[in-house]
């Protein structure tokens, strides 16, 4: 399973972990998986390619793991746009949880 916590502080998103196969199907045929790593790089490409933040991202590939934090200070505008990226994010993981269950969940800590 896909196990995604959003880490918040004081009603804002500040990151997210996520790691583990889901186990759909097998390796490079799983759509959820395939999914969930679309929707995270899409955001993490925002956020740092794009909006030319500086979040910090730890990618561990032999256990399927991510960790995505926001940097401190940011804008007002950046902070908003952020926020809204990772609402949306959240919104979509929450989603596919309900559709795959079994594959997929979706915390807040």
């Amino acid at each position: 399973m896909t196990t995604v916590t959003f880490l918040t502080e004081e009603a804002r998103i500040v990151g997210f972990d996520a790691q583990g196969h889901s186990g759909f199907a097998a390796e490079g045929e799983d759509i959820v998986c395939a999914a969930v790593t679309s929707a995270v790089r899409l955001v993490e490409a925002t956020i740092n390619d794009v909006m030319g933040l500086c979040a910090a991202v730890k990618v561990r590939e032999q256990d399927a793991a991510i960790s995505f934090r926001l940097p401190g200070g940011l804008a007002p505008m950046a902070e908003n746009t952020c926020q809204n990226l990772l609402t949306g994010l959240m919104v979509y993981l929450a989603q596919l949880h309900d559709e795959y269950p079994e594959n997929i969940e979706v915390m807040e800590a």
